[in-house]
């Protein structure tokens, strides 16, 4: 049992190979199974497409994100899935080295890349990214080879973790602006006794808790519907694998 290029087409009945096209045109895999040498019939599997996907693709074009789907299926399944999601652009029949070679391609020619992955073959690909976002039900291998781990098991999060990064980015430096400029300001008054220590004291404590409180509206963050508070940014590259 495996590929058919493991068992050969040449000694295949034609109802096998028709089977074969009509299971990979429906965006499944033909498993050729052999009983003594002789080919005796296909089993088509496939991974079932999860119902957040397409919109999870969609947020992530609309973020202005081109997205590839790296797997190591065939062609025609992999580009059934791929229109069905609306992904971009397929690499398929690849193995796990091989996504590692994509991804270094992608980064020579400077882009900045994200990989989503759950499965043992994703481990390699998910270290060489330049953001690695494994399914909090993948594999060991997957989990730690990445750099975030998504608890929910829906793509949905995908494009929402990308805005809650670039959020958390632009507060911390939000917050270094602040906290640099008062004290450029603040530390020369009270040095030359200008401020009563009072008010210098209480100008701290405002400080404090400005940055503090412009932290917490991260908390926030994510309760809005997919799609909306569309973050500008570099353009991302984003295989997903299978």
């Amino acid at each position: 049992m495996g590929k058919p290029s493991w068992i050969g087409s040449s000694s295949c009945h034609p109802n096998m190979s028709a089977a074969r096209r009509h299971a990979e045109s429906l965006g499944e895999t033909a498993v050729f199974v052999e009983v003594d040498g002789e080919p005796c019939g296909v089993i088509a599997v496939a991974d079932a497409v999860k119902d957040s996907a397409r919109d999870a693709v969609a947020a992530l074009a609309d973020r202005g994100l081109r997205t590839m789907l790296l797997t190591g299926d065939n062609p025609e399944s992999a580009a059934a899935v791929a229109t069905r999601v609306g992904i971009d652009e397929v690499i398929a029949d690849i193995l796990p080295e091989g996504k590692v070679d994509v991804i270094e391609q992608l980064r020579d020619r400077g882009h900045v890349v994200a990989m989503v992955g759950d499965g043992i073959n994703d481990g390699p690909a998910l270290a060489r990214a330049d953001l690695g976002m494994a399914i909090g039900r993948g594999t060991d291998v997957a989990i730690g080879a990445a750099d975030i781990i998504l608890v929910r098991d829906h793509l949905d999060v995908v494009p929402l973790a990308l805005d809650l990064a670039r959020a958390t980015m632009r507060t911390v430096k939000l917050n270094m602006v602040w906290a640099f400029g008062y004290n450029i300001a603040a530390i020369p008054v009270a040095a030359a006794g200008l401020l009563n220590p009072l008010v210098a004291g209480a100008a701290m404590a405002f400080s404090s808790f400005f940055v503090v409180s412009n932290s917490l509206r991260l908390r926030k963050f994510g309760r809005y519907p997919l799609g909306c508070g569309t973050v500008g940014g570099p353009q991302m590259t984003a295989p997903s694998s299978a």
